[in-house]
């Protein structure tokens, strides 16, 4: 795929899993990545992802970030739409590495057929609101108290989508 520096973007593979699930975990951690409260099993993260959109950021072996489409609606009409997970793990954040993996992601995306990408954030997160927006995202609305944490804690959620200008929608 590509590599920059020492950096290498590849495709995931189940041979990530093991690093990509630790990476994953540090943003359930936060508190501010993402609703989920655990890390599900490799089989289940793979039925509800989808095969062709998923990457790696590597240093030699070591697995720093990744980032993957899932679908957002069984319903055909929709084959098109995707929702973005993107996780870098803590040490290497700010260095870079999200935009690589975010815009490889957005240009697999595109030759998949792919015209409409979304995300929704949680308002605390503003770096992946930042990373999303340098990336051509843009904000649709903001969904208060969406989700409720299992901490009792309430959160907004930033909408955000990225439309394709290959696909030429108007």
């Amino acid at each position: 795929m590509k590599e920059s520096m020492n950096y290498k973007i590849d495709e995931m593979t189940q041979l990530d899993w093991k690093e990509v699930i630790s990476i994953y975990l540090e943003g359930i951690k936060t508190g501010i990545a993402t609703f989920q409260s655990e890390v599900p099993t490799w089989e289940i993260w793979n039925n509800e992802h989808i095969s062709s959109c998923r990457l790696v950021v590597h240093l030699g072996n070591k697995v720093l970030g990744w980032a993957a489409l899932s679908p957002t609606s069984s319903k055909c009409v929709y084959d098109g739409v995707a929702e973005v997970s993107i996780y870098i793990e803590k040490n290497y954040r700010g260095q870079g590495l999200g935009e690589m993996l975010l815009v490889d992601l957005i240009k697999i995306s595109e030759e998949n057929s792919y015209w409409t990408l979304q995300s929704s954030i949680i308002r605390e997160n503003t770096s992946s609101i930042i990373l999303h927006e340098k990336c051509g995202f843009r904000k649709l609305g903001i969904r208060e108290k969406v989700a409720k944490m299992a901490n009792g804690k309430w959160h907004d959620v930033f909408f955000m989508e990225r439309r394709s200008k290959i696909v030429g929608i108007s």
